[in-house]
């Protein structure tokens, strides 16, 4: 049966494979623009008959056109939707995974290739991906009298919505309400750890998958900072009003003229390496602490935790040219102080990598600074307070005729989701896959079904003093851990690290 009774009506999905059904773009909260723009998520009205859901829905407003997804329209304003895969759609109490995808608050969305969720709905799971409000729409801070009316993070509270959306109906595609796990990577990984902490999540979900969690939370003076710059490149003013009054289209533009300033000024300080003017804002009403922080206090220990980041994570950034070049040791002394680093770090790296060009030498610490180092500290604090957790590294290379393909940003998330056939996602991984890749791609997406299933994804979990990883590779006798020695480095480091 492709057909599936919501609380809001029945919905027509299609035959994703022999064994998956899926149903695309159902709404889950009301069109968030109009009378509702900048406003928490409201219900999705019901409708009558039988929806058509074969297709993704559309996607929140960006510039970007990311291979093989869709692109914004203005005209696009039902964007917050979910999409579902599942091997029992006549019934069963099967795990749900839910996903929330990244792109630095600004871009993205659930519609790319490599987030198909068949391959893990074969491994057993029902599985759930969700658009939510990004960029200034859903990050950006909007003045008012009353921080109710136009709250801070609204793109958290679309997730939000849409967990709801998950226990209230889920059951009809044969999921357990009973038992999900959320997951993410990157700014969605980020997110996970963010609902992991914020009241208003608390029981709407059991596990929490982060892979390369991004570090930043953002305070409301930098927040509110960022308004002013926005509205003064929209030709609006930094009020309720003003911003309102911009088209959602304006806002998009006047956030990429702000980032191509920090781009083109080294100057400009922590945002000139890459600009990213959107994060969770700490805001005492729906994120009053950051994740690090809530974990350390014990608010996370009943969820349990897989965190996974590349061992290479920045050089992806540095190849699609969203980062700042850095080859000279004035530039990379300058780097260290717009980020106040500890002194004596860039050495440390200069140290463990003594052949390497200063580039590569930037492109480590700041990979670490940003995901790589936060990851660790996830892990940790939520073991250390009395949380179960699980640590792993993604050190899969490749090399082909363009060169190595190193275990970059995002390079794991293909593997994970059993998605590595397609032609958009050549340049992530490489070329065309291998019969190694297909078996590490067997292997992780059994790691996240029996977590989702279990809460063990088949490694033994961190205790409070040490964090041992499971290493992901195609070799059969996987190198050792090399994380620890450049760990040690960061020792001094203040996290969570918040600028600009």
């Amino acid at each position: 049966m492709d057909t599936f009774e919501t609380k809001n009506g029945v919905v027509q999905g299609f035959r994703a494979s022999a064994e998956v059904v899926a149903a695309l773009g159902i709404p889950y909260a009301a069109p968030p623009f109009g009378v509702n723009r900048f406003r928490e998520p409201f219900p999705a009205r019901a409708w009558t008959g039988v929806r058509d859901c074969t297709a993704f829905g559309p996607i929140a407003p960006q510039s970007a056109q990311l291979p093989g997804a869709p692109v914004w329209s203005p005209d696009d304003e039902d964007i917050l939707t979910v999409n579902i895969w599942t091997p029992a759609p006549e019934g069963g109490r099967l795990p749900v995974l839910v996903w929330i995808h990244g792109g630095a608050y600004t871009f993205g969305s659930s519609a790319q290739p490599d987030f198909d969720g068949t391959a893990l709905a074969r491994a057993g799971l029902v599985v759930v991906t969700l658009n939510y409000r990004l960029g200034f729409e859903g990050f950006g801070h909007v003045p008012a009298a009353e921080a109710t009316a136009y709250p801070d993070n609204r793109g958290l509270l679309d997730q939000v919505a849409a967990l709801r959306w998950v226990r209230e109906n889920i059951a009809a595609f044969g999921g357990d309400p009973g038992n999900v796990t959320v997951a993410g990577q990157s700014s969605g990984a980020a997110s996970v750890a963010c609902l992991m902490v914020m009241d208003r999540a608390r029981g709407l979900f059991h596990r929490a998958i982060a892979h390369s969690a991004a570090s930043p939370c953002y305070t409301l003076e930098i927040a509110a900072a960022t308004t002013r710059e926005i509205a003064a490149a929209a030709g609006c003013p930094a009020t309720a009003e003003g911003l309102t009054s911009a088209t959602p289209e304006a806002l998009v533009i006047a956030s990429d003229w702000v980032v191509e300033d920090y781009r083109r000024d080294p100057a400009s300080g922590s945002r000139h390496y890459d600009p990213a003017l959107y994060a969770p804002v700490l805001d005492c009403a729906v994120l009053p602490t950051d994740p690090l922080t809530g974990m350390a206090a014990g608010a996370t220990q009943g969820v349990d935790l897989l965190v996974c980041h590349t061992m290479e994570e920045y050089w992806l950034l540095d190849a699609v040219g969203s980062s700042a070049k850095i080859t000279t040791d004035e530039q990379l002394a300058l780097f260290a102080e717009d980020f106040h680093l500890p002194e004596g770090l860039v050495a440390g790296y200069r140290a463990a990598m003594p052949h390497a060009p200063v580039l590569d030498i930037y492109l480590a610490v700041f990979g670490d600074l940003l995901f790589s180092e936060y990851s660790n500290r996830l892990v940790e604090l939520h073991a250390q307070a009395g949380g179960r957790a699980f640590l792993s590294r993604f050190d899969r290379r490749r090399t082909g005729p363009n060169g190595v393909v190193r275990a970059w940003h995002c390079a794991d998330i293909p593997f994970a989701f059993g998605n590595l056939d397609s032609d958009c996602l050549a340049f992530l991984i490489g070329g065309a896959p291998t019969s190694a890749d297909y078996g590490l791609a067997r292997r992780m997406v059994r790691a996240w079904a029996d977590f989702a299933t279990t809460g063990n994804p088949g490694w033994p979990s961190v205790n409070n003093s040490t964090a041992e990883a499971k290493i992901w590779s195609t070799d059969d006798d996987p190198a050792e851990d090399k994380a620890a020695a450049i760990r040690a480095l960061w020792a001094n480091a203040d996290f969570p690290v918040l600028y600009p």
